[in-house]
This record gives C-alpha cells, sequence and structure tokens, in this order.
C-alpha cells in the first residue's frame, strides 16, 4: 500500500478494530496454476484471532471459508495439494482488503481558502483502507476431523460476531441472537463438507486514512461543511471522519 506519513494509521490495536468493525475482506491470491487463473479475488467476512487483546504488537490470525464449488477454492485446494511435499500451507503469501464504512469523491467547491485563493486546487476521493499480509493454511479435507473443528469453530464465532456486533442483537432489551445451533444439526453437517476454511498468520498490517489530513484546517473545516450539506449518513459520517483524523493531525503539531 501507498503510505504518505499523513495518512498512515501504525496503531496495530487501531488497525484491529478497524477489521473487526469492517470484517468483509476482498481475499487475494497468485497461484500459478494450468487449471484457474493466476489471480483471483474472493469477498468474505473474517474472523480475527489474538492472544493478547492488550498487546501493541500482535497482528493475529484471519479465520474465513468459502465454498467449495467457488474456482478460488479450487486454486487454494489445487496449490497445497500440488506442493512438493504436500501441506496444508500456500507457498506464497496472501492479502487481504478491508475497506472502512464510507468513501466519496471530493470536489474542489469544498476547499473554502485555497480554492478561492489560489484556484491551485482538483478532486480527490477519501476513503480508509487496511490491508493484512500472511501465510494461509487451507481447511479442505471433510473426512478430516481437524478440518471439521475447524469449520464449527468458523461458522460459530463468524456468526456470534455478527450477531452482537452487526445486528445488535445481545439479549435483553434486545432481540436474543441467532446460534448455529438453532439449525439442525445434520443441515449444519452437510453444508460443512460443502465449504472450505482458511486461517491467516499475519506478519504485515498496514492502515491508511486519506482525509483531508494534508489540507490546510481552513479547507478541511470547508470540506466538512460541504459532506454535512450533502444531508445523507454517509455524508455525516464523513465528516465526521474527516474531523477525527484533522484532530490527530492538529494534537501532533502542537506537541511538537
Amino acid at each position: 500500500m501507498y503510505l504518505r506519513a499523513i495518512h498512515a494509521e501504525f496503531d496495530i490495536t487501531l488497525l484491529r478494530k478497524f477489521v473487526r468493525d469492517n470484517p468483509l475482506g476482498i481475499l487475494i491470491t497468485s497461484l500459478k496454476s494450468p487449471n484457474f487463473p493466476t489471480i483471483q479475488c474472493t469477498h468474505m467476512p473474517w474472523i480475527l484471532d489474538v492472544n493478547d487483546e492488550e498487546s501493541k504488537t500482535e497482528l493475529g490470525k484471519l479465520r474465513g471459508h468459502l465454498a467449495k464449488a467457488n474456482p478460488h477454492s479450487k486454486a487454494m485446494m489445487e496449490g497445497v495439494q500440488t506442493a512438493t511435499p504436500p501441506n496444508p500451507f500456500l507457498e506464497d503469501e496472501v492479502s487481504v482488503l478491508f475497506n472502512g464504512p464510507v468513501h466519496s469523491y471530493v470536489t474542489p467547491k469544498f476547499y473554502t481558502e485555497t480554492k478561492p485563493a489560489t484556484g491551485k486546487v482538483v478532486p480527490t476521493w477519501n476513503y480508509s483502507s487496511v490491508q493484512a499480509y500472511g501465510n494461509a493454511k487451507i481447511y479442505f479435507d471433510s473426512n478430516s476431523e481437524q478440518t471439521g473443528s475447524f469449520l464449527q469453530k468458523q461458522i460459530t464465532d463468524l456468526t456470534k460476531h455478527s450477531e452482537e456486533t452487526i445486528m445488535h442483537y445481545t439479549g435483553g432489551e434486545r432481540l436474543s441472537a441467532w446460534l448455529v445451533t438453532d439449525a439442525p444439526d445434520n443441515f449444519i453437517k452437510i453444508l460443512k463438507k460443502s465449504i472450505i476454511g482458511i486461517e491467516i498468520d499475519l506478519h504485515r498490517l498496514e492502515g491508511k486514512y486519506k482525509m483531508n489530513q494534508e489540507m490546510a484546517k481552513e479547507d478541511r473545516e470547508g470540506v466538512m461543511k460541504g459532506f454535512e450539506s450533502l444531508g445523507t449518513d454517509d455524508g455525516y459520517k464523513m465528516a465526521q471522519i474527516v474531523k477525527e483524523r484533522g484532530d490527530i493531525i492538529d494534537s501532533k503539531s502542537l506537541s511538537t
């Protein structure tokens, strides 16, 4: 990822939170194969495991699953089965791209200081993203106890995370979460045979907030007011993130 210092986020705890808050990632692999495209990408939700939540350096492991019928799955299964010697790990690193909740075109009309003064402004695009890189282990043998255990934990944990943090089904005054055990056991067993699991041991996390931090404070304020004036949920969210990231830059300037 291209990271200008002013846009980069290096706090590992914040990057882990970003992944958990935006769990739909794009798995990207580059696998040489006579049967499948070299580069394949698949949207899929992820669970991030961390041994020590207080750690400021632990990257963790990503867990996910996808349909066995997906050509991407078939390419990964081929990759581990044709390795010499055969092993469950893909030879080359893989990456997963996570995008923030909002992104937007930014019109030069929002730059209320620089545009009237010099006119030297151009459009840009605001976004936030985290890219994760690591080595992937593939769980695909439906007859393997290890695969069965991994997939059961994967679908259970992902369901719990999604029901509680996305739907806010936590019980009490709110609705109770749907559980995997609410479905017939035989039905789940059949479905598990049609999916594969993937576990990525991360060795690199890169984060970026491109939110007009490089602009003068007056221009950033123009951007915030501009997005708020759109009167949309995404506009208000974008304005808030521009403010948050701008405040971080301003506080660093005051401390130096």
